[in-house]
């Protein structure tokens, strides 16, 4: 720039016929139209920098799944729901800008069968699970598979398309709802620990424009890794029938009748099934007592149909074991009264407690 300077203010030029104009009026006017054009080019670089970056900063990262199902029991057959939660954060937009959200989950590492459906996996089972959009979970919270999250082969639900509004910043954190469900009728399952793991959820995102919807070409996108868990512990319920000897004239034959136990257990659950000695005064669980009042009936429980084998709640010596399946198993209480005195014509009867030890 100097030898420019200098080669200006040595060679001032004037028209033919004309007083050449003065050296300094010339460097004068040289420099004037030189810095002149140094700032209009320095104003048009910084203008152009602006329009062509601003949506190139804009940059919105996702957060991974929260959520857990716990302790969960499935022998009632019913579904089971949880919800999460996860938040997408932007930043470096404009002020106002809209920015369309193309939320999109996986079906994650566990994914089985034909149909890739989603699964909870443990060392040896799979428990059946979804997310959904929608709190009333008909809406399957999916992927279009190009977020870098995998979609479902067949029925390829969509993942979720959400249009934001930055605030004056050009910043914003947007949080969602993900109902989770564990579908009905797993009773079967084994006890274990059980997870979901995957590459999501994935957020691709850009500047809304016009009509179009996700996914969105050209877009940036942001994953993460979630996990999802749920725990099934062993477990049991049970119930049981009445058993009703009827209406007894003389006690002087033996008088049976049957009940029922029902035991339902996870599967491959071991238990044991007890019956207690009963309220009568001075019952034992080899002679039982029915009473009405002060007089009683002596009676007793088995666990044959041969009536030999007195039906207890000392476990390995005379309770009843059996291995759960997740479903009923019906277990017969054979009764018998014994031949004894009659006592006074009443109603009588016992309550035995059922004990399922496991």
């Amino acid at each position: 720039m100097r030898s420019v300077k200098k080669d200006l203010l040595a060679r001032p030029m004037a028209a033919s016929g004309t007083r050449p104009l003065r050296p300094s009026r010339v460097g004068l006017v040289n420099r004037a139209l030189l810095h002149a054009g140094c700032l209009i080019f320095i104003a048009l670089t910084v203008l152009f920098g602006t329009a062509g970056n601003a949506l190139a900063v804009l940059a919105c990262t996702i957060t991974p799944i929260s959520a857990a199902y716990g302790t969960v029991n499935l022998l009632p057959g019913s579904a089971v729901n949880t919800t999460g939660t996860l938040s997408v954060t932007c930043s470096g937009g404009t002020a106002n800008q809209t920015v369309r959200l193309c939320l999109e989950i996986g079906t994650g590492t566990t994914a089985l069968g034909p149909s890739n459906e989603r699964t909870l996996r443990s060392a040896g089972d799979y428990i059946d699970s979804e997310f959904y959009s929608d709190a009333a979970r008909t809406l399957i919270w999916g992927s279009w598979g190009v977020g870098g999250s995998s979609s479902y082969p067949i029925a390829s639900p969509a993942g979720v398309q959400q249009n934001v509004t930055l605030n004056g910043a050009g910043a914003g954190t947007f949080n969602y709802n993900v109902y989770l469900s564990i579908a009905a009728g797993q009773q079967t399952r084994t006890p274990g620990s059980y997870s979901w793991t995957g590459s999501s959820p994935t957020v691709q995102f850009r500047a809304r424009t016009g009509a179009s919807s996700c996914p969105t070409n050209g877009s940036s996108s942001d994953s993460t890794g979630s996990t999802v868990t749920a725990t099934i512990n062993a477990n049991c319920n049970v119930s049981a029938t009445n058993i009703n000897f009827g209406s007894i004239g003389l006690l002087s034959t033996n008088t049976d009748a049957a009940g029922t136990v029902t035991v339902q257990c996870t599967n491959t659950t071991p238990y044991n099934v007890g019956l207690g000695v009963g309220t009568g005064t001075g019952a034992t669980v080899a002679n039982r007592k029915m009473t009405s009042g002060a007089n009683t009936v002596t009676y007793s429980l088995y666990s044959n149909g041969g009536r030999t084998t007195v039906w207890g709640n000392t476990i390995g010596t005379d309770t009843v074991g059996g291995t759960g399946t997740g479903s009923n198993q019906n277990l017969t209480v054979y009764g018998r009264v014994p031949v004894q005195s009659t006592p006074a014509p009443a109603t009588y009867n016992d309550t035995i407690v059922v004990t399922v030890t496991y």
